[in-house]
């Protein structure tokens, strides 16, 4: 699978509609929406085609999902630099770590699969966004704090399909 199309639903802006080929699969956006002018902290899903990069992934809780995109075990010593003024800046880090950051080895299910999209990556702008994972959604689809994120069943379903060519896509 090359495209995954992310558009918002309608009349809920923090809900969407990813389409994998002929698959059309519920999705949960940020709280504020998307956004073409992605800020660190706005709550916005930006508005972007961004490459798969490589994945974290909690063994234990998401057996039988393969996938050619590279993908790490998450420890608990792995975080994520969320920053902006930090040189890590949206880059992952270990523990102890002072400044403000993401945890990837979380204790709800919400990254055990969590899969970096090239927002803010390989181009980095300080407080342009960090964090922007393609990962489990909470009961109910409730708002991501910027990310796109699917049902575990979904997930462990597109899997397969995704390699280091997939594109994400939110229009």
């Amino acid at each position: 699978m090359k495209i995954l199309c992310v558009r918002p639903a309608p009349g809920n802006r923090s809900q969407a509609i990813l389409q994998a080929g002929p698959l059309r699969l519920r999705a949960a956006l940020g709280r504020s929406g998307t956004t073409s002018r992605k800020r660190e902290g706005d709550g916005a899903t930006p508005i972007a085609d961004m490459a798969l990069l490589y994945g974290y992934r909690r063994d234990r809780r998401i057996s039988g999902a393969g996938t050619s995109l590279p993908m790490v075990p998450a420890r608990a010593d792995m975080l994520w630099c969320d920053a902006a003024a930090h040189a890590a800046y949206n880059r992952p880090v270990r523990a102890p770590f002072a400044a403000s950051h993401e945890t990837l080895r979380r204790k709800d299910e919400l990254y055990d699969i969590a899969i970096v999209m090239d927002w803010n990556i390989r181009s980095r702008k300080r407080g342009c966004g960090s964090a922007i994972f393609f990962h489990i959604a909470r009961p109910g689809y409730t708002p991501t704090e910027g990310c796109v994120a699917i049902h575990p069943r979904d997930m462990r379903r597109l899997l397969p399909h995704l390699g280091p060519k997939t594109r994400l896509q939110v229009r």
